[in-house]
């Protein structure tokens, strides 16, 4: 990008010239405009280019993602078509010249496919983004450095070097990444078409995930430091930030759907047995019930105060917090403070790492619950307790201790005061964000060292955060403790912080490493990528320097083991179980109805517009349909309401006049949210399809079955008709009384509204009856099947198979199978249990053993049922 358009060798065309000029505005700006007025201008033009980047160009790679919108447009335009077919040859001639142009070997533009062609174009504006927004942020930093009061020769030089060195380490991040990535990852390219290749880990790929993104702004603060001023700082941050929402919001999705899509679904029971997952769960028991599920309720990401654990650690935190405000800082509860993280401390790294290491090597604590006549399940549940509630105290301890030594400063602009807390506060971020990513990789299994109570049946996988170290909280797990460190600019702190990290790395060598080298063997790896990317940097002399050190540290992790065996007496740790039940509120909002008269309604009959509804019937409703619908309270005729299945397709087919516009389009909505026939109040929430194709820039086409026949019906005009079906993410998931509605034009006017039909789930348990599991499974396999969307890739066919990793994938499968259930057994379940089990055998399973549970409370909750809301006739 820089040397095509800097490179005077290189061949330019109109749009280079473009950018030139832009980039000459800037630096005309920062040279004309008066001090101060000109760091507001370019910070005014760095925001808007930074915003044009992250949301705009975040904007069209999302739309291409997912609808192919880029290649849509430009399809619709001709953009590339030949002169004598184009309707606008200049545009092509444009691009014609401006493409080959910058390829000028081995490119013809009118032989390539439209979308190789349209990325090249999309290109040229990011090329116009990317470099105003680099020059924009240099020049705010030109106009705002300065060199501080009274500072050192030892500073300045400080700063120079240390900002020279980060924005050559930048330099050569980019560098490197373009080298493995090439121009086609590097202008987004498999956001438009895709060749023979994988995602590729080399070089700085191997250094940090993302690296573009996270190492890769390195220069940014680089350029901070050298210009010491605290404005481009704080815009270096925000910048930062926003390439991050970028990643996460845009291109993450998009490289999961792309390179990691979901596995094809499991069917028969052959394929099943053969896949070492699916044989047994790594917290199963032994001689447990092969068809009783798993439990899912995590202790981490899900606070339920019905759970004894996180009961006990909102009062500890509520007691911590009260001392701490009620006590005054005085040197004597200062000491107390501290001492008092410190021996938190030492009880969760040196405590719990004493029952771990006698939990590895004689199964101390399972065979301590044993003797009592529990279970290995039992001894599992009651250590992640313990080591939930000693982690809070270990964190929150050292956050007393920090606020009983923080002082807030008087003169924020003193010395280094607003630089320390900076810096303190991305540490505490690095180090959430590294907490964060392990679970992410370990999942509730690896947090809590599910491996030392039962045989894990798989080698350890190295993802996410994993990929690139071998136990980053070696050094990232304790950045936050430094960061408080220098926002406290405390002793007592830094030897908190000090003393913390010293007994981390003394628990990973320890206890972890002994296990994970005993239980996996030869599965270890020995190198994680940072690792080995840094040692094939190194000299010869380096090398040989690095396995001397390596031995003396093996030889004294030995002898320390062996001295902590002897010295540590055993410990035995409390109890604690948990209960689950919780309710959600939901309360309506109130809306307001506005008429409107639309001018493109002239000569529009709503009279010659017609729907009619076909779906799936409810076998044998023993309900009436609604307890407030009458026969002719929306409808002027004798009708009764149909009911259909949950989930099931609904089949509509409209009637309108010949000369209808080409952007008619049906909508499905409830028949409370609209109290106006002839305009429609509230969005339809995507739960729309257009009656033509062609009409709209996203996929709303799918779902058109017929459109603009000729209908065979007597009428005073033309008359033509079609059909669509709305499915999936077209319906609603929640029982009540629809309707559907035509409106005109792409607006909201109505021409034409259905009958009201009710969705409705059947209560399959009756008053006085027993549930058997055949009986679940039966009622259960159709409405998970309508739940799945039908959809052979995801939904079984039988009650034996499994469902496929979409539902792990996408939370909304769980959430329409749970509400179903909830309303069918009068039960309710978190939505994790559906992809935890992964069956509908085990689904049914926990249906009936939860409704034993709940005898005879749960026959009651039926009775309490609210009924179907619906709206008053309007005549």
């Amino acid at each position: 990008m820089v040397s095509q358009l800097l490179d005077p060798r290189e061949p330019k065309n109109l749009s280079d010239y473009i950018v030139l000029g832009v980039l000459a505005l800037h630096i005309w700006l920062a040279w004309a405009v008066p001090a101060p007025y000109n760091k507001y201008l370019l910070g005014f033009a760095f925001t808007f280019w930074r915003l044009a980047y992250n949301a705009g160009i975040g904007y069209l790679l999302t739309v291409q993602s997912k609808y192919t919108l880029l290649v849509t447009w430009a399809r619709r335009l001709r953009a590339f078509e030949r002169p004598d077919t184009n309707p606008r040859p200049w545009l092509y001639n444009l691009l014609k010249t401006e493409l080959e142009t910058k390829i000028p070997k081995d490119y013809k533009m009118d032989e390539a496919p439209i979308e190789y062609n349209t990325w090249l174009a999309f290109r040229r504006i990011v090329d116009l983004i990317l470099m105003c927004d680099f020059v924009s942020y240099c020049l705010f930093a030109i106009v705002c450095a300065h060199t501080p009061e009274d500072e050192g020769l030892g500073m300045l030089l400080g700063r120079w070097i240390g900002g020279i060195a980060l924005v050559g380490f930048n330099l050569w991040v980019k560098l490197d990444a373009h080298r493995v990535v090439k121009d086609y990852a590097w202008y987004w390219g498999d956001f438009f078409y895709l060749i023979e290749q994988e995602l590729t880990f080399d070089g700085v790929f191997e250094m940090a995930p993302h690296p573009m993104y996270s190492i890769g702004y390195a220069g940014y603060y680089g350029i901070s430091m050298m210009a010491a001023s605290y404005d481009v700082l704080f815009i270096s941050i925000a910048a930062h930030a926003l390439q991050f929402v970028f990643l996460a919001f845009v291109e993450n999705p998009h490289i999961e759907k792309t390179y990691n899509p979901p596995p094809p679904r499991l069917r028969a029971e052959s394929e099943i047995g053969s896949q070492t997952e699916a044989d047994a769960l790594v917290t199963k028991e032994p001689n447990a019930n092969s068809d009783a599920p798993q439990p899912v309720h995590n202790m981490i990401g899900s606070f339920d105060l019905f759970r004894v654990t996180d009961a006990s650690s909102l009062i500890i935190v509520a007691c911590f917090i009260a001392l701490t405000v009620v006590t005054p800082t005085t040197r004597t509860y200062q000491t107390l403070a501290v001492v008092n993280a410190i021996f938190w401390r030492l009880w969760y790294s040196v405590g719990l790492g004493y029952i771990l290491k006698k939990q590895s090597e004689k199964k101390m604590f399972t065979r301590h619950f044993l003797k009592f006549g529990e279970s290995t399940g039992e001894a599992w549940r009651q250590w992640k307790g313990l080591y939930h509630i000693s982690m809070i105290l270990c964190h929150v301890s050292f956050l007393t201790a920090c606020w009983k030594m923080y002082t807030y400063p008087e003169d924020w602009s003193y010395g280094s005061v607003l630089l320390k807390h900076v810096i303190g506060i991305s540490l505490i971020a690095l180090q959430l964000w590294t907490s964060s990513s392990i679970y992410e990789s370990l999942g509730e299994f690896g947090w809590f060292y599910g491996d030392f109570f039962f045989e894990s049946p798989r080698p350890p996988t190295y993802n996410s955060i994993y990929r690139f170290l071998n136990n980053p909280e070696r050094v990232l797990g304790a950045a936050g403790f430094w960061g408080l460190a220098l926002i406290t600019w405390s002793k007592a702190v830094f030897v908190m912080a000090l003393v913390s990290q010293l007994l981390m790395l003394g628990f990973i060598s320890f206890v972890e490493k002994p296990h994970m080298q005993k239980i996996y063997g030869q599965n270890l790896r020995k190198e994680a990528g940072l690792t080995k990317f840094v040692k094939k940097s190194l000299p010869a002399p380096v090398k040989r320097w690095q396995q001397g050190v390596d031995k003396v540290l093996d030889e004294t992790k030995h002898f320390a083991e062996d001295f902590i065996d002897s010295a540590l007496a055993r410990l035995s740790a409390g109890s604690s179980n948990f209960v689950k039940d919780t309710t959600a509120l939901f309360h309506k909002p109130i809306r307001l109805s506005i008429n409107r008269i639309d001018r493109d309604l002239a000569g529009y009959d709503p009279k010659h517009y017609k729907l009619s509804v076909e779906g799936e019937e409810l076998i044998a409703p023993d309900e009436k349909a609604t307890r407030k619908e009458s026969a002719d309270a929306r409808v002027p005729k004798d009708v009764k309401t149909k009911v259909f299945q949950y989930g099931a397709p609904i089949r509509v087919k409209w009637t309108a006049p010949a000369k209808h516009s080409k952007k008619d389009w049906v909508g499905l909505y409830l028949v409370t949210d609209n109290r106006n026939r002839d305009f429609t109040e509230v969005p339809s929430l995507g739960r729309w399809i257009p009656t033509c194709r062609g009409q709209y820039d996203t996929t709303t086409d799918e779902g058109i079955i017929s459109s603009d026949e000729k209908a065979e019906l007597e009428a005073e005009v033309p008359l033509v008709q079609g059909e669509m079906v709305f499915e999936g993410d077209k319906l609603w998931w929640t029982q009540g009384v629809y309707e559907f509605r035509y409106h005109h034009h792409g607006k909201h006017n109505v021409m034409s509204i259905s009958e009201p039909f009710e969705v409705r789930i059947p209560l399959v348990v009756k008053e006085g009856t027993e549930l058997t599991i055949e009986e679940a499974e039966s009622a259960l396999l159709p409405i998970v099947r309508n739940c799945l969307d039908r959809d052979p890739e995801i939904a079984p066919e039988t009650v034996d198979e499994p469902w496929g990793a979409h539902v792990e994938r996408d939370g909304k499968y769980a959430e329409r199978v749970v509400y179903a259930i909830r309303e069918m057994f009068a039960i309710e379940f978190s939505p994790a249990v559906v992809p935890a089990d992964g069956n509908v055998k085990k689904l049914a399973w926990r249906v009936v053993n939860g409704r034993i549970a709940l005898a005879p409370y749960s026959m009651s909750l039926h009775s309490k049922r609210p009924p179907t809301p619906v709206a008053d006739g309007l005549k």
